[in-house]
């Protein structure tokens, strides 16, 4: 376990000159002020997102099932677990799989102020760069808390906010009354050209289980019979 990260001061930024043309955002331009829940224009496609902010438990589980059925995912990083997971950064980057930024605490952003967002993005951008992935354009915010001001600010950091068609609510664990089976049949229930899927890493801090990493290789049985593929969420960036 690596000692805690401290996210460095925000350095003062000087605004632009009058006149001058602002820089370019690095992600289509219909992808700004909106936090996206399907990837618009991609047909019978699915993207399958992993977000780790808790431990590591179901990541070698997951890793093994996307590797075993030639699928690639999108991991969503807390900065935090980047640097105290260098390894299992390492070693989604190497099976091929896109990684975004889930902020560094893993906080409820409406409640940040502007200066603070900049720490939450920025401090995790520089924690999952130091591990050796790039999380760079894309974002997830935790708890999937926004508002427009917030996805302003983030879309200004040069992230374009992605969300979710579905929360297979695996993270609420046995013991919260989800199980594979269910947590199964929301992907299904929700299947639809551009789905976006949102599934966990971490275990249930209460029993231990990891019903996402458990489910994934029906998921993915399930979505291929039903004619569908599979992309990173780069194909937003597509657009």
């Amino acid at each position: 376990m690596q000692p805690p990260v401290t996210v460095p001061p925000v350095p003062a930024t000087t605004p632009p000159a009058p006149g001058t043309v602002p820089p370019q955002d690095p992600f289509p331009a219909g992808l700004r002020n909106q936090d996206l829940t399907a990837v618009p224009g991609a047909g019978n496609t699915v993207a399958l997102t992993f977000d780790a902010g808790a431990n590591a438990a179901g990541l070698p589980k997951i890793l093994s099932a996307l590797s075993a059925k030639g699928v690639a995912g999108t991991f969503f990083l807390t900065g935090n677990w980047a640097a105290n997971n260098p390894d299992g950064v390492r070693q989604i980057v190497s099976a091929g799989h896109r990684v975004g930024n889930h902020s560094m605490t893993h906080p409820g952003f409406t409640g940040l102020s502007d200066a603070q967002i900049v720490q939450q993005v920025r401090g995790a951008e520089e924690a999952i760069l130091a591990a050796g992935a790039d999380p760079r354009p894309l974002f997830r915010f935790p708890f999937g808390e926004r508002d427009a001001r917030t996805i302003e600010a983030v879309n200004d950091l040069g992230y374009a906010a992605v969300r979710w068609s579905v929360d297979t609510l695996g993270w609420k664990g046995t013991s919260g009354g989800i199980s594979a089976q269910i947590v199964s049949d929301r992907v299904m229930a929700a299947l639809q050209p551009g789905e976006i899927v949102l599934m966990h890493i971490g275990s249930n801090p209460d029993d231990r289980s990891t019903l996402d990493a458990d489910a994934l290789p029906q998921v993915i049985d399930r979505i291929s019979a039903a004619g569908y593929g599979f992309a990173t969420l780069d194909a937003l960036l597509a657009q």
